[in-house]
């Protein structure tokens, strides 16, 4: 905070994942406050500008940080937003910090920078634990992916979830809760579970609590299907495999996720083309996401065998690409393919020579214009059959670069 005149009228602590983050020694992306022993109408007076519905959060009419008061939840129905929450000048901090998922998140610092740890948070952080505060955790279904994704984000610390934890996910995967949970909610969670280090713990623990069996069952399914490749023992591997390695390629989301689906038989769209649109409505994926997706499952055999491609074959490829349009899609598309084929062939740092060779074709088919053919005296569809004629002789002239 920065206004002087608000700190000494309210008693408000810092919670949440910007302690945690602070005593991790990590950058705090935003910081969110606890207000304790205040109400809306001296919020408002102070200069807060309300927008909670579901109970009163403020922000700060300075710093634009949320400040929300005090509270308790009590389940009511069923799924995340089933609750009933109460806020009152009466509400301790304590009472607040209860109702939070992971003790590691249920910490707060005062003004002084004091830090107020009732539930040893401190203690789960040097021990490297995901451990949940109380009970009560069974009752929030979305609890299971947020685990899930912390997981995801501090493995690269050594972080595993508590088995006492592990199990009550399980119970609430086994208690069909998940199920309210709605697809914008899920795909939200496995997107922001994707910009992660590690974004494959995160579905490796979803189906260890048996949670991904409900909110992606055909990426479940893998780990019940043996593998053709060598390197791995079930299609699961394979795709964590491609996620991994598209991951120490780009941090694009498209980019991840589309690697993933190249592992499940059922997303071969040539052989059935609805799989995806239901995978698409069911996680009301972005138009982008579903195209990639649906492109690369489509496309990528071309690519990964594609010396033996014929120069139709190649043309048809950026046609259906709309690469004359749509170089970053393209780009896109490439790197799907290079995550997948470096991942079966276990050499992360291998030369992938298809990509810069139909980017060299790229760049030599977009040369062509249709004015050098308007010159000639060509109309109409003559012009496009000319144009179509010259790119197969360029790709057909452009040699496959020795390995």
């Amino acid at each position: 905070m920065t206004d002087t005149r608000i700190d000494q009228q309210i008693n408000a602590y810092l919670v949440g994942g910007a302690v945690r983050d602070q005593l991790l020694s990590r950058t705090v992306v935003e910081r969110d406050y606890v207000v304790v022993g205040s109400n809306v109408q001296q919020m408002l007076a102070l200069g807060f500008s309300q927008v909670g519905k579901d109970f009163p959060v403020f922000l700060h009419p300075t710093t634009k940080e949320e400040y929300a008061l005090a509270r308790t939840e009590k389940k009511q129905g069923q799924g995340y937003t089933g609750f009933t929450c109460y806020s009152s000048p009466e509400v301790t901090l304590e009472q607040d910090l209860l109702r939070r998922d992971l003790t590691v998140n249920a910490m707060a610092l005062d003004n002084q920078g004091n830090i107020i740890d009732p539930f040893n948070g401190q203690q789960d952080l040097r021990d490297r634990i995901l451990r949940h505060v109380s009970p009560a955790f069974v009752e929030d279904p979305l609890r299971v992916l947020r685990v899930a994704r912390f997981a995801a984000r501090y493995h690269y610390l050594g972080f595993t979830v508590a088995d006492e934890t592990m199990a009550l996910m399980s119970q609430i995967s086994n208690n069909g809760e998940l199920i309210t949970l709605s697809g914008e909610r899920v795909w939200k969670e496995i997107a922001n579970a994707l910009t992660e280090q590690n974004p494959e713990i995160f579905f490796q623990l979803l189906h260890q609590c048996s949670a991904l069996n409900t909110i992606w069952p055909e990426l479940d399914n893998l780990w019940q299907e043996e593998s053709t490749t060598s390197n791995f023992a079930n299609l699961a591997e394979v795709a964590l495999a491609n996620l991994t390695q598209a991951v120490k390629l780009t941090d694009k989301t498209d980019i991840r996720f589309a690697s993933l689906c190249l592992a499940i038989p059922g997303l071969n769209l040539a052989a059935s083309p609805q799989d995806i649109t239901e995978l698409a409505s069911r996680l009301k994926l972005p138009k982008q996401t579903q195209l990639l997706a649906l492109k690369a499952t489509q496309l990528h055999s071309l690519v990964t065998d594609i010396k033996q491609q014929t120069p139709q074959a190649i043309l048809s490829l950026f046609d259906q690409l709309d690469v004359w349009r749509k170089n970053e899609f393209f780009d896109d598309f490439l790197l799907v393919c290079q995550a997948t084929a470096q991942a079966i062939e276990n050499a992360p740092d291998q030369n992938f020579t298809a990509k810069d060779y139909l980017k060299t074709l790229l760049k030599q088919c977009k040369t062509i214009s249709a004015q050098a053919f308007i010159a000639q005296g060509l109309t109409g569809k003559a012009i496009k059959s000319a144009m179509q004629a010259e790119k197969l002789n360029i790709i057909t002239n452009y040699p496959f670069p020795d390995d």
